[in-house]
């Protein structure tokens, strides 16, 4: 059977998986890291690619990129980059999110035109900070990408039209899920004229070839990877743990959500994957450990000893700023400390809960607007944590079945290429391969409580 090929492009790393095309069953896989920080040049993410691909493709008849959404990658006319991109996690275009609401007539409108709210992570954000801050520069753009479809285009050889695809295309911020097409006014209005976007291809497209001839399918965001790659179905929600946390499920029908909560982005099939993400995640995790001088193992340890509320302590996990809810400037915080509770048990788990709770207000802001959720994958690094598995079973109302370990948005990224090459109106069915682990719900209201509690107290939210 034919090989296909998965690129995922995230902010750390690129991860590529080598896949059967009958089954899904992995061939070969590789990576290679990424330089840190909320802007870096796309070139890093070539050299990664060419690096983690090398002697790893021979035999691959198709191709695809899922990459880390929202990035902004602005070209001049030749399609040479003029500044470095600006990720998702950066947080300078707070402001200018804030102005391009106001200036539309709210967020309400915004819900309305493109089913998204702006915030700083958006891309049409970030092209307003761009035209503001480096006019110069910005004169210099004729033309924007998002970090997937830039890896597509290089991988066609940088020559033909530029593509997206629907899902990575709806976190612009100027491109509807539900009305299918880009608004450029909004884009206008974001950088004072519109510069060129891609082609927005149809779900199993190909479109390019590589060098080598292999197909290139439209590639899509990472989130919609590891829907794809997840199998996911209505009624399926993903809790998903890595440099961000995010909860999504795919659904039916668009979500249009005023408050900004909920980002109605499309999937990579058609349907839509409405959407909650936190810049706090697995990260919260790692700078605790260190505060308590041990490893995550050693956290891990810690937070199971702690009863579920960590004896009051709670945790506002703000490390970076925050994403959902808005709150860009702020930071972490502990709350509830007393002499008793002062311990490396409490604290431990009380970072564990802050990071979940959160997450868990984004899976009932899903529900809240009639998504149905039957049970929450939980998928990242950070779920083979023990402790939070543990506490997930505490935070969420529903069952939690925590997959085997996988790259799940490059196996999507894979799956894609395999339906572009199979020419049928569904992706092929790959099952998912190791063992699930399935816990009930154990429910212990007053984590939860406490946590909302604290955040209404200092933040007024």
């Amino acid at each position: 059977m034919p090989l296909v090929a998965g690129i995922d492009s995230s902010t750390q790393s690129c991860k590529i998986v080598v896949c059967d095309t009958e089954d899904g069953s992995v061939v070969r896989e590789a990576r290679a890291p990424h330089p840190d920080g909320t802007e870096v040049h796309p070139r890093a993410w070539w050299t990664a690619l060419e690096e983690a691909s090398s002697g790893l493709l021979d035999g691959v008849a198709a191709i695809a990129v899922a990459g880390q959404q929202h990035g902004m990658v602005a070209v001049d006319d030749d399609g040479a980059v003029v500044r470095e991109a600006l990720l998702w996690n950066d947080t300078r275009s707070a402001d200018a999110a804030n102005d391009l609401i106001e200036e539309l007539g709210g967020a309400g409108a915004w819900a309305e035109a493109v089913d998204n709210v702006p915030g700083a992570s958006l891309t049409v954000s970030k092209l307003r900070w761009f035209a503001e801050h480096e006019p110069e520069t910005a004169a210099r753009a004729t033309g924007v990408m998002l970090p997937h479809d830039w890896l597509t285009w290089r991988l066609a050889g940088g020559e033909d039209e530029p593509v997206t695809d629907r899902g990575d295309a709806s976190g612009t911020g100027y491109w509807s899920a539900s009305g299918g097409e880009y608004r450029t006014d909004l884009l206008k209005r974001a950088f004072g004229r519109e510069p060129r976007t891609p082609r927005v291809a149809a779900p199993a497209e190909i479109v390019g070839r590589t060098r080598a001839g292999a197909a290139i399918a439209p590639g899509t965001g990472d989130n919609m990877g590891a829907a794809l790659g997840l199998g996911l179905r209505p009624g399926d929600a993903v809790l998903s743990l890595g440099t961000s946390g995010t909860v999504f499920a795919v659904s039916d029908t668009p979500v249009r959500d005023a408050s900004g909560t909920v980002c109605g982005f499309a999937d990579a099939t058609g349907r839509y994957l409405p959407l909650v993400c936190t810049l706090n995640a697995a990260r919260v995790l790692t700078a605790t450990a260190a505060m308590l001088d041990t490893d995550l193992a050693g956290l891990d340890a810690l937070a199971l000893t702690a009863e579920p509320g960590a004896d009051g302590l709670v945790m506002l996990p703000y490390l970076d700023g925050e994403r959902t809810p808005a709150l860009p400037t702020a930071t972490g915080s502990l709350h509830g400390l007393r002499r008793e509770n002062m311990t490396p048990t409490n604290l431990a788990r009380a970072a564990v809960e802050g990071m979940l709770c959160g997450l868990a207000d984004g899976l009932s802001a899903l529900t809240d607007h009639g998504v149905p959720v039957r049970r929450v994958l939980l998928v990242g690094g950070a779920a083979r944590s023990a402790a939070v598995r543990a506490v997930a079973t505490t935070v969420l109302d529903v069952p939690v079945v925590v997959p085997p370990p996988a790259e799940y948005v490059a196996l999507g990224a894979a799956r894609q290429a395999a339906w572009a090459l199979a020419g049928t109106a569904e992706p092929p069915t790959w099952g998912v391969s190791g063992t699930e682990v399935r816990a009930a719900p154990v429910p212990a209201p007053h984590v939860r409580e406490r946590y909302a509690q604290t955040r209404r107290t200092v933040h007024g939210l």
